[in-house]
């Protein structure tokens, strides 16, 4: 299994690695979940897949097992920032605008991971092995990146699991239901856990 990071600028050096990432979020996303997301291709995107973001794929055999998009808070893309921030601003139907306790941070050192998930297709006793290959790549990315801090709309059930990854996290809104997940804002700093 291995976990690796995707730019714009070096998705050519893995194939089809950066093609089969957004195609595992079609399945998980559209098919599994069947949230109402853009698709082309067999992949699902959105207006936040700029090279400006980061996405990383723990991956085996060519099978994508599980991916995270991270993305500047600093981003701009026409109306656009990211997605946490443009729920806030009412500028997304489908997030409600109340997701955080404070206003959107825009901020070199926070970026933010969305886009989280794990394939349907991981059995239960890998999940945590493959999760925590996630985190620990996503962390580096984000330290690499500059990052400090990362703002997530993660399930709510994360702070089971941000505990047994040894992260240092704290609730940055409320519980609520999205597309029927139960989810939250989460804020994870990174300064506290350096190895």
């Amino acid at each position: 299994m291995k976990a690796t990071t995707l730019s714009f600028e070096n998705m050519h050096v893995h194939g089809e690695l950066f093609a089969n990432l957004f195609r595992a979020r079609k399945q998980s996303f559209i098919v599994q979940n069947k949230w109402d997301l853009p698709e082309a291709d067999g992949m699902e995107y959105d207006q936040y897949d700029t090279p400006a973001s980061r996405w990383i794929a723990v991956h085996e055999f060519g099978e994508v097992l599980a991916g995270i998009r991270l993305t500047p808070t600093t981003a701009r893309c026409g109306i656009y920032t990211y997605m946490i921030r443009d729920a806030q601003r009412g500028l997304l139907d489908s997030i409600p605008q109340d997701l955080l306790y404070f206003p959107a941070p825009v901020a070199p050192h926070i970026w933010e991971s969305s886009r989280v998930f794990v394939s349907h297709n991981v059995p239960a006793k890998m999940r945590m092995r493959v999760q925590a290959n996630m985190m620990g790549e996503m962390i580096s990315a984000a330290r690499f990146l500059g990052a400090t801090q990362i703002l997530g709309l993660v399930p709510a059930v994360w702070s089971r699991w941000i505990s047994r990854l040894e992260l240092n996290a704290e609730e940055a809104g409320p519980k609520m239901e999205i597309d029927g997940t139960n989810t939250q804002v989460a804020l994870m700093n990174l300064a506290s856990n350096l190895h």
